[in-house]
């Protein structure tokens, strides 16, 4: 009997890459690391982060997209209200965080709820309140610092570079799993 995975069976999105389906795996304001479970498609407890910080936004996947860390396309999403995991969320994207985690490429997509009247209308990383992306760089630079890994947030890129990588993933996805996973 076949089983139902997010990572591969949800649509990446009708309007790629200016939207996206995000699959959240980690509400804003976690200490919990949750992550997919590539095999079962269920949510597991990654590890309680070990640092007094917290996630500053919704963090998951992009269905249907694959990067050299083996793992789905990440992306944060913005939004007024928490959404729980494994929520799908349609969301808009306004740039990417490229950073390093132990030596390894690992982009960050940026994204706002594309329904939600707060934050939809952002359409760029300039149109963000400056704390929001400072936030975020601490954030990621600071969570794994007393686990002893080094993370570096390199810099900050706009939407169309953000574009760029997810149509990128999207085309490593597909070259690795081939046909029965491409969407119709």
């Amino acid at each position: 009997m076949a089983h139902f995975n997010p990572w591969h069976d949800v649509s990446r999105g009708d309007n790629l890459p200016e939207t996206v389906t995000g699959i959240i795996e980690i509400p804003k304001g976690s200490k919990g690391k949750y992550e997919l479970d590539k095999d079962s498609g269920l949510l597991k407890l990654d590890r309680v982060l070990f640092s007094a910080v917290h996630y500053p936004a919704a963090y998951g996947f992009i269905p249907r997209t694959y990067c050299d860390d083996k793992d789905p396309l990440d992306i944060l999403v913005l939004c007024s209200v928490d959404i729980p995991h494994m929520c799908v969320v349609e969301a808009k994207v306004i740039g990417v965080m490229q950073m390093l985690d132990q030596d390894e490429e690992d982009d960050k997509i940026i994204a706002v709820a594309a329904h939600d009247v707060s934050v939809n209308h952002y359409n760029e990383l300039a149109d963000l309140p400056p704390y929001m992306m400072l936030e975020m760089q601490r954030f990621f630079e600071d969570y794994k610092a007393l686990e002893k890994k080094h993370v570096e947030v390199k810099q900050f890129l706009g939407r169309e570079d953000a574009y760029r990588i997810i149509n990128e993933s999207v085309k490593l996805y597909e070259e690795t799993f081939g046909a029965e996973h491409q969407q119709a």
